[in-house]
């Protein structure tokens, strides 16, 4: 472990919180048994943060924490959309802030930059010219620096997941619930077109009484995984992969969520995980030890199933089923399936819409998709292309949380979502390890999911922010 990693835990509080290797193996049997314990815990809101409207922020003053993989588009990102100010930019490595500081030459921002020692970030946070802190750090950090953002007075979005254990996603709910400040899951799969069309045709009846969902991260990341350097600080992707559960759930999770109006019209009541062998990962890591010492000590691990699949039943009695795998040879695929009373959609291996026995013809297809296309993707869909991110996606998450901000509007994302969503992890590990029994899923919302009001899908109110993309 590098001394700058060991500052970082000892200066974040992680190690006096029992986060110390969260992510760096199977839980212990003292862990499962905390996770047990989180998950039968009593929350009384202090305060409802679902459909919570901030005061308007006229230009949002963004700092930016973690320049890897994620953070460089985010910065490129941002940087499109009237009303936004980078202020400061912050990663570990100040190599990373000088590629990111060259991108912004020809542009109006100029940002203080951070680096060089694991609490840098906590300066960049403790500025009095920031609104929202940005986070694309590895997996461990997030919490963390959501927290502490939050309790300087910023509003915190974080990169996925927000949280790896439920203490994080309880830390999450009550710091914003006391702060109020928003705490966004930055969950770009929400904005994905067909995702926002299928939301929106279940909102207006098409599908009926929603019965089932599916969603799921199936990726063949297997060298990735294994891959040093390439914005993977420490290995920390391959770190992760020592868990045995559904270990990355949001993506295919959070439109199915959204659909379902859980947190906002029902609940998750309790789930129940399963996973394969590893039949990849430790064949791999000693193939590469034989010609690489770096990968002995990863040779010797054991390391999670292939294929997790997590079955969750809601409080109205409604079904999802969540799959990972990111290392058997299988096409990518979120899955995103819909299944209700009048019909069903999914996305991927094939994208089609059914009301019968077979799938609808292309021009009955493309006639929805005229009546159901919601505003945000009439307004910013076009340039959400131009500009990019995973097709676009991305660009509109971006774009709707900074018109969201400066309109003073609800989150589509709250931190109930960002904690719900990322329990799936540790809970899911609890069941695998129990021979898939069943384990409660938390109420983040200490009830209020009953009265909280659905993700609103028209721009009321907002949809004034511009965009550039020169």
């Amino acid at each position: 472990m590098s001394n700058n990693r060991r500052e970082f835990l000892k200066l974040s509080g992680l190690a006096g919180i029992g986060l110390v290797g969260s992510g760096f193996g199977s839980l212990s049997a003292e862990q499962l048994d905390q996770v047990w314990h989180q998950s039968k815990r009593d929350h009384v809101q202090r305060f409802n943060m679902s459909g919570y409207a901030a005061p308007k922020i006229g230009t949002v003053r963004v700092g930016v924490i973690g320049l890897g993989m994620r953070g460089p588009g985010a910065v490129n990102r941002l940087s499109k959309i009237e009303g936004v100010e980078i202020k400061a930019l912050c990663d570990l490595r100040p190599e990373m802030v000088d590629k990111v500081m060259k991108k912004l030459e020809d542009t109006h921002h100029k940002p203080a930059t951070y680096s060089g020692s694991a609490y840098a970030w906590k300066k960049l946070c403790d500025r009095d010219d920031l609104d929202l802190i940005y986070i694309a750090t590895p997996w461990q950090w997030h919490t963390p620096m959501a927290v502490y953002a939050m309790e300087a007075g910023k509003h915190a979005a974080s990169e996925v997941p927000a949280a790896v254990t439920l203490e994080e996603c309880w830390q999450l709910v009550e710091t914003s619930e006391r702060t109020k400040k928003h705490c966004m899951q930055l969950e770009n799969c929400c904005y994905d077109f067909f995702e926002l069309m299928t939301l929106n045709m279940a909102r207006n009846g098409f599908f009926g009484e929603i019965i089932h969902g599916e969603g799921a991260y199936i990726h063949d990341l297997l060298d990735l995984n294994f891959k040093k350097g390439d914005g993977y600080q420490e290995m920390w992707r391959l770190q992760e992969n020592f868990r045995n559960g559904n270990l990355y759930p949001t993506h295919g999770l959070g439109p199915i969520c959204q659909v379902m109006n859980i947190n906002r019209g029902d609940q998750m009541d309790y789930l129940t995980s399963l996973s394969s062998n590893d039949f990849h990962m430790k064949s791999y890591a000693e193939k590469l030890a034989e010609e690489d010492g770096f990968f002995s000590s990863y040779a010797v691990k054991n390391y999670r199933g292939n294929m997790n699949t997590t079955m969750v039943r809601t409080k109205k009695g409604r079904s999802i089923m969540i799959q990972h795998d990111v290392t058997s040879p299988r096409p990518y695929s979120r899955i995103h399936l819909i299944s209700g009373s009048k019909g069903m959609a999914q996305k991927w291996p094939q994208e089609g819409i059914s009301t019968g026995h077979g799938w609808m013809k292309d021009e009955e297809v493309k006639a929805l998709e005229e009546q159901y296309t919601p505003e945000i993707v009439k307004k910013v869909g076009e340039m959400a292309k131009q500009i990019g991110g995973h097709g676009g996606m991305d660009f509109m998450m971006d774009w709707r949380l900074i018109d969201c901000l400066r309109n003073g509007l609800p989150l589509d994302q709250d931190v109930y979502d960002a904690a719900l969503w990322s329990a799936i992890t540790p809970l899911s590990e609890w069941s695998v390890a129990n021979r898939s029994n069943s384990i409660d899923v938390p109420d983040f919302t200490a009830g209020a999911w009953k009265e909280n009001q659905p993700v609103e899908l028209t721009l009321k109110g907002g949809g004034t922010t511009g965009v550039n993309a020169g």
